[in-house]
């Protein structure tokens, strides 16, 4: 918390605004942790290549050990870790509980306006329609998650995979009865957004590498 606090310190004596300064921190891990993501990035481009190999494994083959045994044959083969698109969450984790800690305790984030509405990043947010307080960026980072684990190649079926798309459901559910600060939400939505340009970027564009999609999506943001 108090390293993530200082960093946010050194961007907002830049930016003359304390939610600038947590985009722009978000930013930074982003580009810091590029090496890890570029290994989750290159297995979730491997996984999204195999898939037509994947399918017709389960449809030849009905039993699960044999199918499981099948699959993992394939990964070895081809160089494919399923875990690899887990990194980027890992590292979001440490990350998440010291921004979260910061926002609670530190004196200088507290009433500190963003923009529009978000008058206080260390207070959960909440856009007053007709009377009735909607959090909208709770809202927009549930949507982020979902499409980002709708563009995530896996190699689960479609019963698991329906799921997996119901946990960004879960989790904006969460977020709106138990209240986070929005400094918290604004870290989390960026982040969000930066993967997802990320993803789709590296699927459309061929050639480019993991450090040229960080880049767009961050001018982006």
């Amino acid at each position: 918390a108090i390293a993530l606090l200082s960093v946010i310190n050194v961007f907002y004596t830049l930016l003359g605004n304390y939610g600038l300064a947590i985009i722009a921190l978000t930013l930074a891990i982003k580009f810091l942790f590029l090496p890890l993501s570029q290994v989750s990035l290159k297995s979730m481009k491997a996984m999204q290549e195999i898939q037509p190999e994947v399918k017709a494994l389960r449809e030849r083959i009905k039993d699960a050990n044999q199918l499981n045994q099948e699959m993992f044959a394939l990964y070895k083969r081809k160089g494919v870790n399923p875990m690899g698109g887990c990194l980027p969450m890992l590292i979001q984790i440490p990350v998440f509980l010291g921004l979260y800690n910061a926002l609670l305790n530190a004196t200088e984030l507290r009433h500190a306006p963003f923009a529009l509405w978000i008058t206080d990043l260390s207070a959960p947010e909440a856009l007053m329609i007709f009377g009735i307080p909607v959090p909208i960026m709770i809202i927009l980072m549930g949507i982020s998650m979902f499409l980002q684990q709708w563009l995530m190649p896996s190699n689960m079926d479609e019963q698991q995979r329906k799921i997996m798309l119901l946990m960004p459901v879960v989790f904006t559910g969460m977020f709106i009865i138990f209240p986070f600060p929005s400094g918290l939400v604004l870290y989390w939505l960026v982040n969000n957004l930066i993967s997802i340009v990320q993803q789709v970027y590296l699927r459309t564009e061929k050639n480019v590498g993991p450090v040229t999609a960080t880049s767009v999506a961050s001018i982006g943001i």
